[in-house]
C-alpha cells in the first residue's frame, strides 16, 4: 500500500512548475447542468473505479501539456461562453496538486462572472489546514470532497492506499469547515455497506449539520475500461449505471 499524502507531495514536482500545471484536455460536460471542465494530470490515489484511462493515470510525466493559470482560465472561459455555462471546474485527476497554479486560477475566477467547483479527494487539504484557509478566501468557488467509500476499509479496498488516507479526507472536511469555506462531501456508495454509511453520516454530523445534510451520493459508472479494471480486482458494485443511463439526479 502507498501513502497518498506523500505521493501527492511528490507528484507536485512532476505535474506542476510554479503557476503552470499539466492538463490533458479541456471540454464542456453535462454534469451540474453544464460546466466547462479542465482535466488535469496526476493523482495521489489510484481508485479502481476512476474513469481516467491508465495512460493518463500511470504516466503523469508524459501526459498532456503545461498550462499557466491564465491559459487554463482562458480555455475554460471560452468553453463556458460558447455553451452558455456559468460554472467551471478542474476534474479528471487531483486538482489540489499544484497549489500555486490552483490558487492563481481561483483568483482569476473571482474576477469573472463564473463560479468554480473544485473536485478533490481532499487529502492534501486534510494534511494542511493552511490550504483550507487559502481556499476559503475565494467566495466564487466551492470545494467538493469526494470520499472514496464510507470507511477506512472501503477506502483501501477501492484505492489500494493506506487506510490513513480516509482520515485525511475527513480531516479535509473539518479543516474546510473551520476555515469557513464553501464545501460539501460526496461519497462513492456503490461498494458501501449500510452500516458503514450510517457510521459515516454520524461522523459527518459531528463536523456540522450542514455537512451531513448536504452529502452528495456518487455511484459507479460502467465505462468499459472501468469494468475491466474492477473485474481484475474482483470488485463487485451493489449499484452501477451505464454511461448513457446515468439517473438525472446523479448528473
Amino acid at each position: 500500500m502507498y501513502d497518498s499524502l506523500r505521493l501527492g507531495q511528490a507528484l507536485e514536482k512532476v505535474v506542476a512548475r510554479g503557476v503552470e500545471r499539466r492538463y490533458h484536455r479541456f471540454r464542456g460536460a453535462r454534469w451540474y447542468g453544464g460546466i466547462a471542465t479542465g482535466d488535469v494530470v496526476g493523482c495521489n490515489l489510484f481508485c479502481h473505479f476512476c474513469w481516467a484511462r491508465d495512460e493518463i493515470r500511470l504516466q503523469p510525466s508524459k501526459a498532456g501539456e503545461f498550462c499557466s493559470a491564465e491559459q487554463s482560465f482562458s480555455r475554460l472561459d471560452r468553453i463556458a461562453r460558447s455553451k452558455g455555462y456559468r460554472q467551471l471546474r478542474l476534474s479528471g485527476q487531483e486538482p489540489t496538486i499544484g497549489r500555486e497554479h490552483l490558487l492563481s486560477l481561483l483568483k482569476l475566477v473571482d474576477k469573472s462572472p463564473h463560479t468554480f467547483i473544485l473536485e478533490t479527494n481532499g487529502i492534501l487539504i486534510g494534511g494542511d489546514p493552511d490550504y483550507a484557509a487559502a481556499l476559503a478566501g475565494f467566495r466564487r468557488s466551492s470545494v467538493r470532497v469526494s470520499l472514496k467509500g464510507a470507511s477506512e476499509g472501503e477506502f483501501s479496498m477501492l484505492t489500494d492506499a493506506k487506510p490513513e488516507g480516509f482520515e485525511l479526507q475527513i480531516k479535509a472536511l473539518e479543516n474546510l469547515n473551520e476555515a469557513g469555506a464553501i464545501f460539501h462531501a460526496a461519497v462513492m456508495t456503490s461498494f458501501s455497506s449500510e452500516e458503514n454509511l450510517a457510521r459515516l453520516r454520524e461522523r459527518l454530523g459531528q463536523i456540522s449539520q450542514d455537512t451531513v445534510d448536504n452529502i452528495e451520493v456518487e455511484e459507479l459508472i460502467l465505462y468499459p475500461h472501468v469494468v475491466k479494471r474492477l473485474k481484475e480486482k474482483g470488485l463487485v458494485a451493489a449499484t452501477a449505471h451505464r454511461p448513457d443511463r446515468v439517473p438525472p439526479e446523479l448528473v
